[in-house]
């Protein structure tokens, strides 16, 4: 399974002219660990984190996953 999520942050982030930094602090993670989901090398993500991005991005969850069958990365 490969859960991606990372572009899509990065282009709702951009459109909704946030830093990544801003966007961090907002949903209330470090900048790291946005960076680590920015850069698909998160396993998972919890919902209430997911929940706060799409609350703030002003998007539903299904508009920044992407989810693809198969082997690992």
């Amino acid at each position: 399974m490969i859960l991606e999520i990372g572009q899509s942050i990065q282009e709702a982030r951009k459109k909704a002219k946030l830093t990544q930094k801003e966007l961090a602090e907002k949903v209330g993670i470090t900048p790291a660990n946005l960076s680590i989901l920015k850069t698909n090398k998160a396993k998972a993500i919890r919902f209430s984190t997911l929940e706060k991005i799409c609350e703030i991005l002003d998007c539903k969850p299904g508009d920044i996953l992407d989810y693809e069958k198969g082997a690992e990365k």
